[in-house]
């Protein structure tokens, strides 16, 4: 299998058992995509990196949820086991897309270029109600760049070369550069 088809994508995560035959109510990440309802199988990732494949029994919305019943969570108990945990899908199982558009699992971690000069990497895609932006962690370390995804400044995105180039960062203002964390003093051994 390829690199692509063994990775699975966290698409919500549970909120708390509904019910007492073991259903889930989902917090959903995107609550545009029914990619969860159509799943024979799914991940679940323990909040303590615990990781199982588990079938699908059935999948449904509830108001801007998801309830899913999943194979040998059969009570409240189980389905309280769960909660925090992330409910995954392969990136494989997504829907197909139109041209020119992509997926955020897709350009993350992606360079970013302005003409032929890298200025740094996609760290996140973020969603405001107006605009969707990414946000850039600048190559010389002076803060981030949140850039809108729009034609005004991204000329591009290349998910198979994993490069986003833009055409501008003119009136685009950088996040304050994060400061590390100060060391932790280990205590000092008493002396003897």
């Amino acid at each position: 299998m390829n690199a692509k088809s063994e990775t699975w994508v966290a698409l919500a995560e549970v909120a708390r058992p509904h019910g007492v035959r073991g259903e889930l109510r989902l917090r959903v990440f995107n609550k545009d995509s029914d990619t969860l309802l159509n799943q024979d199988e799914v991940l679940v990732r323990l909040p303590d990196g615990e990781e199982h494949e588990v079938s699908v029994v059935k999948a449904r919305w509830a108001d801007d949820a998801i309830l899913i019943k999943l194979h040998s969570v059969d009570d409240r108990d189980r389905a309280e086991e769960l909660r925090g945990a992330q409910i995954c899908v392969r990136r494989e199982d997504f829907p197909g897309l139109e041209e020119g558009e992509f997926y955020a699992i897709d350009v993350v971690g992606a360079e970013v270029r302005l003409g032929d000069a890298r200025i740094g990497e996609v760290v996140e895609i973020m969603n405001y109600p107006t605009v969707q932006a990414m946000r850039v962690r600048a190559d010389d370390k002076q803060g981030d760049w949140e850039i809108p995804l729009s034609d005004a400044y991204v000329a591009n995105v290349d998910t198979a070369a994993r490069v986003v180039s833009i055409t501008t960062l003119d009136e685009l203002e950088r996040s304050a550069p994060k400061k590390p964390k100060p060391a932790k003093k280990k205590p000092e051994a008493p002396e003897e």
